[in-house]
């Protein structure tokens, strides 16, 4: 197990802050990074190949300038590309990514193992996500630097595996670095994620409900107001199994317990329509009570996890009841 070598020194906790569709910009991607965490954002949150690569840009030049400014330099950040017969825009997006020479790469919806190969060709990493052992098993063989389990309770589109058996069953075959992701809100979470055998986090829907977030006001509102009982999996959305808030599928004037997909499935088009008034969360909203900046939301979850780190010695047992 090991958090890879270019995060070395860099990470306040070892956390990956997920890429959230319309919801991580250029904000919250800096403003994360330069709080100690992996920021990454999905390329087609910008509308056009051009856009993404600006967002690109401005990214690199704003952690450069916080890197002079603090004196501290950032953790990296990372691009999530849909690899899926859907997405029209593959093809121009990766050869963008390859000569801004992205740090991270996190591929979902399919794997294209010329996709690993040319990441790696200049020096970048790729973690793929994974709902069960069949796909881990194929992503290890690729080639992949990281694998995401996202296990039961994640937002948007997961899995329906205990985050103990997906560690446990993924780890039997894959030595390179192995990331948890679902229902993670806190740094004590993050420290079990660890304990259960994880290299890093990865955790969404906590980020949705910060100040950077492109979340808008009424979509923080209702995640501040819900709990994991708000939570529906549903394919009906966008094709693919996923979470998502009851509130926001009643709003929008659905029924939450159709589970009917859509005829079709079409990343970028039909699918970002349903997502415009549907929000995607997981289970973890329950352990939200505030929006806070990017940043101290950070330092927090560093704070809580040194903090059950430290603290992890007494749950010791000894022979005859707890010590």
């Amino acid at each position: 197990m090991a958090v890879p070598s270019a995060f070395a020194g860099r990470l306040a906790a070892p956390v990956v802050a997920a890429p959230m569709f319309l919801i991580s910009g250029p904000d919250l991607v800096v403003e994360t990074c330069r709080g100690g965490v992996v920021g990454t954002f999905p390329a087609l949150n910008q509308r056009t190949s051009e856009g993404y690569a600006a967002w690109l840009d401005e990214i690199a030049e704003r952690l450069a300038a916080a890197s002079a400014e603090d004196g501290i330099e950032p953790a990296p950040f990372g691009v999530n590309l849909v690899v899926h017969r859907s997405n029209p825009r593959l093809s121009a997006d990766l050869e963008i990514t390859l000569a801004k020479r992205v740090p991270l790469v996190v591929t979902s919806l399919g794997l294209d193992r010329d996709l690993v190969g040319a990441v790696h060709a200049y020096g970048g990493l790729v973690f793929h996500d994974v709902t069960n052992l069949k796909h881990a098993e194929k992503a290890a063989a690729a080639g992949v630097d990281g694998l995401i389990a996202v296990a039961y309770g994640a937002g948007g589109h997961a899995g329906l595996i205990s985050p103990f058996a997906a560690l446990s069953e993924i780890r039997r075959v894959f030595s390179g670095t192995l990331l948890l992701g679902g229902a993670i809100s806190n740094g004590a979470q993050v420290a079990a994620a660890r304990l259960m055998g994880a290299d890093m986090a990865y955790v969404g829907t906590r980020f949705m409900a910060t100040r950077e977030s492109l979340a808008v006001e009424r979509q923080k509102a209702m995640l501040l107001a819900a709990n994991a009982a708000d939570i529906v999996y549903t394919p009906a959305i966008s094709g693919v199994p996923g979470n998502f808030l009851r509130p926001s599928i009643v709003a929008a004037g659905r029924d939450p317990d159709d589970l009917t997909p859509p005829a079709r499935y079409d990343f970028g088009t039909t699918d970002a329509k349903a997502w415009k008034d549907i929000w995607a969360a997981g289970q973890g909203v329950g352990g939200i009570d505030e929006i806070l900046s990017a940043r101290d939301l950070c330092a927090r979850l560093a704070q809580e996890y040194d903090e059950s780190l430290a603290g992890a010695g007494g749950l010791r047992c000894a022979r005859g009841g707890a010590s």
